[in-house]
């Protein structure tokens, strides 16, 4: 796809991910940090194929000037997800929704910050109108633990569900939150939509799949 921009003199965009910091041990994560990667964890086959896309975006800005944007995405929910996506937001809401247990991993505490996708489309447009060429967050930096948000969501569709813990998988992330103070000034972007707001779409969404 590089060798491709490079030839048509398209810019061209890497929806990059926020599992580039693996396990951060700053908080919250800023685009300077290097990250704190296991490079042969369970993990670490998207982590590493993510930070080596990365690599070969920049080596491509620097040698042949193409115009490349690295958007370093972070948990990103909202209507259309896929039923069996395997992500917190769509497991504990069709859990939620069937009364089923959801399902915690280790104590809950570790933490996620979840934006809603059309604020992510609007900054990703944002994005690529800008002549800015280096990685940049985008996110939501209202960060919640797992447990308190698996609570959220059994409130928020009135669930019978239960919640039951589980061991905590091999290199799971603890921290999950963006500095999206780049964004800010570049992009003159932040999300708008609330989480409950959110939420509720999204619920919605899945009442009506299920």
């Amino acid at each position: 796809m590089l060798e491709l921009a490079r030839r048509a003199g398209a810019k061209i965009l890497q929806t990059s991910t926020s599992e580039v910091y693996g396990d951060p041990k700053i908080h919250p994560q800023i685009e300077s940090y290097w990250g704190n990667v296991n490079p042969i964890g369970v993990r670490s086959c998207y982590d590493e194929g993510k930070r080596a896309a990365e690599t070969l975006m920049i080596d491509y800005y620097r040698q042949y000037n193409i115009d490349i944007k690295i958007a370093r995405i972070f948990n990103t929910y909202g209507p259309r997800m896929a039923l069996n996506d395997g992500r917190v937001v769509s497991n504990f809401i069709i859990q939620a929704l069937k009364n089923e247990p959801l399902y915690v991993y280790g104590n809950g505490s570790q933490t996620r910050a979840f934006c809603f996708v059309s604020d992510i489309v609007d900054a990703l447009i944002l994005l690529m109108n800008n002549k800015y060429n280096l990685p940049i967050n985008l996110g939501t930096p209202d960060e919640h633990t797992i447990l308190d948000f698996a609570k959220y969501i059994i409130e928020l569709t009135n669930s019978k569900s239960e919640i039951i813990y589980k061991e905590l998988p091999s290199d799971d992330p603890m921290q999950r939150e963006p500095d999206i103070s780049l964004a800010k000034e570049k992009l003159n972007w932040e999300p708008k939509v609330s989480l409950e707001e959110g939420l509720l779409k999204t619920i919605q969404y899945f009442k009506e799949r299920i």
